[in-house]
């Protein structure tokens, strides 16, 4: 049964690039970033985690932590990095889980026979500090991921969390929100203090408001 939105990420253990984890103790009260890769000295792979480290920065400056994984080996992990850093000029500063048994693929039902039956689909997990799966995504082998798009759902993701809005269509951060319709006008002039615009009397927008 494939996993849903609000459901506690499976825990496991697992040996990868940087030591053995048990996913939930290695989370600990991070965001994560957990997404597939189809397999090892791949081109779009390569860029992809190249492009993971790259952006090492920002995801700390939200508190997430990324992880990869794919069903090969712990030895091929170690002989690609290289391949990875060089390319992409950077140092591969997260974990790469390794999971030739495909344990945590099935578990995570990364793995869909009618496009693959060897190899993991690019899924993609968004997991908050509770453990529960906050955004998922899943892209074929072919089409490498849209990172900025990533970042973009995680500055939402955290941004609902802690105010009642939610954001509105190619919102980015720094836009104005939505109040949600469960917050009366009332209401409204006090948690928003910044003021609010009615549009529609279930649409009203206020500036983003944690800045």
């Amino acid at each position: 049964m494939s996993l849903r939105l609000g459901d506690i990420a499976p825990d496991f253990s697992a040996e990868t690039t940087q030591g053995p984890i048990n996913f939930h103790e290695w989370i600990g009260n991070s965001w994560v970033l957990f997404f597939s890769h189809p397999a090892d000295f791949t081109p779009v792979c390569t860029t992809e985690l190249g492009k993971t480290a790259l952006l090492n920065g920002e995801f700390s400056k939200r508190g997430v932590k990324a992880i990869a994984i794919s069903v090969d080996s712990l030895e091929s992990h170690n002989k690609w990095v290289p391949d990875i850093e060089e390319v992409n000029n950077v140092q591969v500063n997260f974990p790469i889980i390794a999971d030739p048994e495909k344990k945590v693929a099935l578990l995570y039902d990364m793995i869909h026979p009618n496009a693959s039956e060897k190899a993991t689909v690019r899924s993609v997990f968004i997991i908050g500090p509770d453990k529960k799966i906050k955004l998922t995504l899943t892209y074929p082998a072919s089409t490498g991921r849209n990172f900025t798009e990533i970042l973009r759902v995680i500055d939402s993701l955290q941004l609902t969390a802690n105010y009642q809005v939610a954001t509105p269509a190619d919102w980015v951060n720094g836009e104005d929100v939505i109040i949600t319709p469960a917050v009366s006008n009332e209401d409204a002039m006090t948690k928003f203090p910044k003021g609010f615009t009615t549009v529609k009397p279930y649409l009203r927008k206020t500036p983003q408001p944690n800045l």
